[in-house]
């Protein structure tokens, strides 16, 4: 869970926790519902209800694909973001031709999403692949050089996130991808930060694998999807039914999945309509008022420009953001990310960005999205001061 200023995050109180979780779009809701009710068919069943629940899987599965620019068949759904990571990562190692390197090499980042990162600490462990874990500068970054630099020719596979889930940073993954392509490698890159908040094409991007996740983009908990291009060979990762390729056993989630299709069609609606410059605009008016309300204690983690559009990592000076945060009666935010919240040690990404102990202990997370407004963020910045002391 994520740590927020108020468990109850209800009435009166501004959700500045979107990179943690969003809700559950209204309009997404009412898509789902029906196939959770008598559309309750198994999509593997060849009577009336299961060719309808087939036929609504692959209508959801078309929407997800061009979202990101790919073909139908290139969307496998899964249960989380964390799982179709794992099938990205550990699926193109194990998913090698025999005649492939006998000790594979993979490549990652110090900042990468915890799930990629388990995933090569897996694979190093009981399957023998060698994982190089490249370091990044102080916004967070890692370059294409680096990743040139350390490929092999045993290196089978790069996984780099295209946007960090705590600071925003943004990686370049379509300079990593000119390296990667060049080399024969195969490129993973973890996409479910921004998707939704910027746009997202996989051909421009040139990735081989792109993880999306559902409950980032106004979907629900449960349900994410994994671009896998033509021709790249994946091992399951959850093997029996045959279901999804044969890539994930299981009977699928029709609903989740119909939730999901209609999320990618709400958010490439926004995005056309110009939601990442309004994200960006409130996003700088949220430190703009922090900054002037708390002058020369406010410091901001991550790449100044280079950076998710709603996304604002600070550090305030004279605070410890798990002891700031839940005195926020009118704000929910993050002390760092989701996924070491309620820990009171300098996040990972954070050290790995060279942050000394007690700047990296006093940032704070903040994550604006479809329903704030800039009244939210001005109420939010008045809060944060006042709890800060001024």
């Amino acid at each position: 869970m994520s740590t927020v200023a108020a468990d109850r995050a209800g009435a009166g109180v501004v959700y500045l926790d979107h990179n943690a979780t969003t809700p559950v779009d209204a309009s997404v809701l009412d898509a789902l519902l029906p196939w959770l009710s008598e559309g309750f068919g198994n999509p593997s069943s060849t009577y009336a209800r299961g060719v309808a629940a087939r036929e609504a899987l692959e209508d959801a599965r078309g929407r997800v694909a061009a979202f990101v620019g790919a073909a139908s068949e290139e969307v496998v759904f899964t249960g989380s973001g964390s799982e179709a990571d794992l099938l990205a990562v550990r699926g193109a190692v194990l998913g090698l031709h025999p005649a492939g390197p006998a000790r594979p090499h993979v490549i990652t980042q110090a900042t990468e999403h915890p799930a990629v990162l388990a995933a090569c600490d897996e694979l190093r462990q009981w399957h023998g692949v060698d994982v190089t874990v490249l370091p990044v500068d102080q916004h967070g970054q890692v370059t294409a050089a680096a990743v040139a630099e350390a490929i092999t020719p045993a290196t089978v596979l790069v996984s780099i996130m295209h946007a960090n889930n705590e600071t925003g940073t943004l990686q370049p993954i379509q300079d990593i991808a000119a390296v990667t392509r060049e080399s024969g490698v195969l490129l993973h890159t973890d996409a479910a930060q921004s998707a939704g908040k910027m746009a997202l094409d996989v051909a421009e991007l040139g990735v081989d694998l792109m993880t999306i996740v559902g409950h980032k983009m106004y979907a629900p908990k449960g349900i994410a999807a994994l671009y896998v291009r033509d021709g790249v060979a994946l091992h399951p990762v959850i093997g029996g039914g045959g279901q999804e390729r044969g890539l994930r056993a299981g009977t699928e989630n029709v609903a989740f999945a119909v939730g999901m299709g209609r999320a990618a069609d709400l958010s490439a609606d926004a995005l056309t309509r110009g939601e990442s410059a309004r994200l960006t605009r409130l996003r700088d008016l949220l430190e703009e008022h922090l900054s002037a309300r708390l002058p020369g204690r406010v410091h901001l983690n991550g790449h100044r420009d280079q950076r998710l559009p709603n996304t604002l990592n600070v550090s305030i000076d004279g605070t410890r953001a798990l002891s700031l945060l839940p005195h926020l009666d009118v704000v929910a935010a993050s002390a760092g990310s989701a996924c070491h919240a309620g820990q009171d040690r300098p996040s990972p990404v954070l050290e790995a960005m060279d942050l000394s102990p007690e700047r990296a202990l006093s940032a704070i997370r903040l994550s604006v999205g479809r329903w704030t407004t800039e009244a939210d963020v001005v109420t939010s910045a008045r809060a944060i001061a006042d709890a800060a002391g001024h």
